[in-house]
C-alpha cells in the first residue's frame, strides 16, 4: 500500500499528470518539458523531481542537458493503462494545446538536425566515397540480420540513429547508445520524424553498456569498432548483454592503409582482419556465423556476424 500511496501522491496534479503524458509520446529535454507545458523550468524541475522520486520517471544526463523518461515498466504501464481506460470522447482542452507543442519541439529538433548535416556533410561525404555505397551496406546488413522479429536490439554507437531506423521496427524493445550528446539528439530528430519515438537514447560508453546481462538478442556495431582503442573490450561487452543464442553482427573496414583518417577523422584502427575479429570472437564467447566482403572502392567494408555460445567462461584477448 505504501507504493500505491506514493503512485497517487505522485499523479496527484494536474501538471505532472501532462508530463506523463508527454512522456509517453517520446523523451523529452527539461527544457522542451517547459517549453511545451508553458511554465519555467525550476518549476517543471520540482514536478519531475516528484514523479522521478515516485520511480514513475527518470532522468538522463547528457552532457548539458537532462532528458526524462518514463520510469519502471512495471510500475508505470499499470499508470498509462488507468489513462487510457480513463480517457474521455473530447479530447481535454490541455491534451490538444500539449500535442500542438510537442509538434512544435520535433520540428525543432529536425530543424536542428539538418542544420548539422548541412554543416557537416562535406566530411561524412569524404568517407563514404572511399567505400561501396551506404545503400548497398544497408542492404547487406539486413540481409545477414533477416527479416524476423528481433526481440531486443542494441545499437552500440547508434550516431544518428540510422540502424534503429532500419531494424526498430522489427524490435520489441530497441536501445542505441553513443558518446555523444550532439550525436543522441540528432538520433532523436530523425526517428521522430519517422515515428520511432518509442525507441531508446542513451549516453553511455560501449565498454560500459546499461544493460544487465544476458538481455539483448542482437547487438550492432555499426562502423564503430574502428573507433575503438580496444576493440576486443568492446566486443566483449557487446557479447555480455547477449542472451544465449544472441547475435552481433560487426560492420567495419577490412585492412587498409589510409594513414589519413588517423588524424582527420580520428580512427584508432585501420580495418580488422578476419582473423582480428573471429579471435576476439571466441575470446567473448561468441562462434562465428557469417562473414561478407562487400567491394567497390578504396575501402573495403567487412560485415561478420557472430552467435552467443552461452559460455562465460573465456577469458577476454588483449586487444
Amino acid at each position: 500500500m505504501t507504493l500505491a500511496l506514493d503512485i497517487f501522491r505522485a499523479l496527484a496534479d494536474a501538471t505532472r499528470l501532462r508530463i506523463m503524458a508527454l512522456l509517453q509520446s517520446m523523451e523529452l529535454s527539461v527544457g522542451e518539458l517547459a517549453q511545451v507545458l508553458g511554465q519555467s523550468q525550476p518549476r517543471v524541475s520540482r514536478h519531475v523531481k516528484i514523479l522521478c522520486d515516485a520511480g514513475l520517471a527518470e532522468r538522463r544526463k547528457e552532457g548539458s542537458w537532462v532528458f526524462l523518461a518514463l520510469g519502471d515498466a512495471a510500475l508505470v504501464d499499470p499508470v498509462l493503462a488507468a489513462f487510457d481506460a480513463w480517457t474521455g470522447r473530447a479530447p481535454d482542452h490541455w491534451a490538444v494545446a500539449d500535442a500542438a507543442r510537442l509538434a512544435a519541439v520535433r520540428a525543432d529538433r529536425a530543424a536542428a538536425a539538418n542544420a548539422w548535416f548541412e554543416a557537416n556533410a562535406g566530411q561524412w561525404d569524404a568517407i563514404r566515397s572511399l567505400h561501396i555505397a551506404e545503400s548497398e551496406v544497408e542492404a547487406a546488413i539486413t540481409r545477414v540480420l533477416g527479416s524476423g522479429t528481433i526481440g531486443q536490439l542494441i545499437d552500440i554507437g547508434t550516431g544518428t540513429g540510422r540502424m534503429l531506423e532500419l531494424f526498430g521496427p522489427q524490435a520489441a524493445q530497441a536501445l542505441g547508445i553513443d558518446r555523444s550528446s550532439e550525436m543522441l539528439r540528432l538520433a532523436r530528430a530523425k526517428l521522430a520524424e519517422q515515428g520511432l519515438d518509442r525507441a531508446e537514447l542513451r549516453q553511455a560508453d560501449l565498454y560500459a553498456l546499461p544493460m544487465g546481462d544476458a538481455q539483448a538478442d542482437v547487438a550492432i556495431l555499426h562502423h564503430v569498432l574502428h573507433f575503438a582503442q580496444q576493440p576486443g573490450a568492446a566486443i566483449a561487452e557487446a557479447a555480455r548483454v547477449l542472451s544465449a543464442g544472441g547475435r552481433l553482427l560487426i560492420a567495419d573496414f577490412a585492412p587498409h592503409d589510409r594513414e589519413e583518417l588517423r588524424a582527420r577523422d580520428a580512427h584508432t584502427r585501420l580495418g580488422f582482419s578476419d582473423d582480428q575479429v573471429t579471435g576476439w570472437f571466441d575470446a567473448a564467447g561468441l562462434a562465428p556465423v557469417q562473414i561478407e566482403t562487400l567491394e567497390g572502392g578504396e575501402l573495403t567494408v567487412k560485415l561478420w556476424l557472430g552467435r552467443k555460445t552461452g559460455d562465460a567462461t573465456r577469458q577476454v584477448k588483449a586487444a
